[in-house]
């Protein structure tokens, strides 16, 4: 409401509360894209420092970092028994990443695909995400099929999909110290990064990542509020608003890196926080509390699946992704976006 002060006309606390909402919009966006900025050329100086591969780097530290914002959302609604959110998010996040996050980094630069990945990580994503749908799907093929049943993603999957993680994490960890010591053992040509002292890089990483979870955290809980004020539902608002706040991070970083001609780091920052957030985020979520699955849920996994796929023909076909399977990406996900929001 308004009211009189003095003659002149004053917005009351409603219209200040809305405006403060795009304020808060506004300083999110900003957090977001000097967090990730900040937090790229640090963990480029890590590779450089560690003598680790960058793609290892994007596949473990950045995925990390830029996952936090939907470990933050996923399992917050977990403990508050907001499960429906949980399993939303993540499956919206990791949609968006596929699509959206590697489809704006070909356009801008086409994006180099080491085989390293595609002969691991990328197929791991893949394995991982269907072993969500059986587990939450519970292998009720033919309620699936006629679109009806209750589905539940329990503790024991949860907890299968935590031990994946804790694998997922150790080979990794493995892959970077044999990578390290077979580029001393060749001497080969080191790769060529901007390199900070130790003290600055961890002051980049850890206020790197402080921004991004600020910023991400930000845009959601103002996005949300716009689109609670346009009378958008609670599940639509996990599938798109608070899944695209969350995937945020992942793509500004990725945008930044590509643009410095990280390649790697873009494309392992993509590939490791879908595996982040499938084995850890709903790892972790499920074995706090059981998650109850909507169907629309497990079909958007099947989305997702069928996306990884057509993703990793293209990736294997070319070894990279151009600047036309970029510009296919956006427009796969417009067309799911376009689903979402008529069914």
């Amino acid at each position: 409401m308004e009211c009189l002060v003095d003659g002149i006309l004053m917005p009351g606390k409603d219209g200040k509360r809305k405006t403060m909402t795009y304020v808060l919009l506004i300083i999110g966006f900003f957090l977001l894209i000097k967090g990730a900025d900040f937090f790229v050329d640090g963990c480029s100086s890590v590779a450089k420092l560690l003598k680790v591969p960058s793609v290892i780097i994007g596949l473990t530290v950045v995925a990390f970092g830029t996952s936090m914002p939907e470990a933050s959302v996923s399992i917050n609604a977990a403990l508050k028994g907001a499960n429906d959110l949980a399993v939303s998010n993540v499956i919206g996040s990791n949609i968006f990443n596929l699509l959206v996050v590697l489809g704006a980094c070909a356009v801008i630069r086409p994006l180099n695909a080491k085989w390293s990945v595609l002969k691991k990580e990328f197929p791991f994503s893949i394995v991982i995400t269907v072993i969500l749908l059986a587990a939450m799907g519970g292998l009720q093929i033919s309620s699936v099929i006629k679109g009806k049943g209750t589905f539940v993603l329990g503790r024991a999957g949860g907890i299968i999909l935590f031990v994946l993680f804790i694998v997922f994490v150790v080979s990794t960890v493995r892959d970077a110290v044999r990578s390290r010591q077979s580029i001393e053992e060749a001497g080969e040509p080191e790769e060529e990064y901007k390199i900070l002292t130790p003290l600055r890089t961890a002051v980049y990483i850890v206020g790197g990542a402080i921004g991004i979870v600020a910023g991400g955290n930000a845009v959601v809980s103002s996005a949300t509020d716009i689109a609670l004020q346009f009378g958008l539902s609670q599940t639509f608002i996990g599938l798109t608003i608070v899944a695209l706040g969350t995937s945020l991070p992942e793509l500004v970083t990725s945008l930044v890196a590509a643009g410095k001609g990280e390649n790697d780091l873009a494309l392992g920052n993509v590939v490791g926080s879908n595996v982040f957030n499938i084995l850890l985020i709903l790892g972790v979520s499920a074995a706090i509390h059981p998650i109850a699955v909507d169907i629309t849920a497990v079909y958007d996994t099947m989305i997702l699946i069928v996306s990884s796929v057509i993703a990793y023909i293209c990736a294997v076909s070319r070894r990279k992704f151009s600047k036309f399977e970029g510009t296919l990406f956006l427009m796969m996900y417009l067309a799911f976006f376009a689903y979402i929001m008529i069914r």
